[in-house]
């Protein structure tokens, strides 16, 4: 169950040769993301469990998920992208329904990413529910 926007970082992703053209791929997505507003990287929206900083504000419009998110670092940066890819307007009920774990593994990323930011991927994906049930 993944947006549009996630297929088509998925196909993206299929044409590419080797992990070092999608590596730098994922930084592009993160280049490519507007910034977060400095106003919003408080203490509040930082996420836990990361070693970079992490933030993410969410925004529910019309019972649809969405957030602002942002990092310090380039290569998280774009899985922020990705994971904005993945859950950007779908309902708030259904975001607990998205496999996230499943969805980056047919990206690769279970295979390619240190245990480091595999740990910090979890923690924003539970950040993202945790929010998302608040909304609820």
């Amino acid at each position: 169950m993944a947006t549009a926007a996630f297929e088509d970082i998925a196909e993206t992703f299929d044409f590419l040769d080797d992990w070092e053209d999608r590596y730098r791929h994922v930084i592009e997505l993160g280049k490519a993301m507007p910034p977060m507003d400095a106003a919003l990287q408080v203490p509040a929206t930082r996420v836990e469990g990361c070693a970079s900083q992490v933030w993410i504000m969410p925004v529910i419009e019309d019972g649809r998920f969405d957030f602002h998110g942002d990092s310090d670092a380039m290569i998280v940066r774009g899985l922020i992208a990705i994971l904005h890819a993945l859950y950007s307007g779908v309902p708030v009920a259904e975001v607990p329904a998205i496999d996230a774990q499943a969805e980056m593994k047919r990206l690769g990323l279970d295979e390619h990413l240190s245990a480091q930011r595999s740990n910090g991927l979890r923690a924003m994906v539970e950040r993202i529910r945790q929010l998302s049930a608040a909304a609820a």
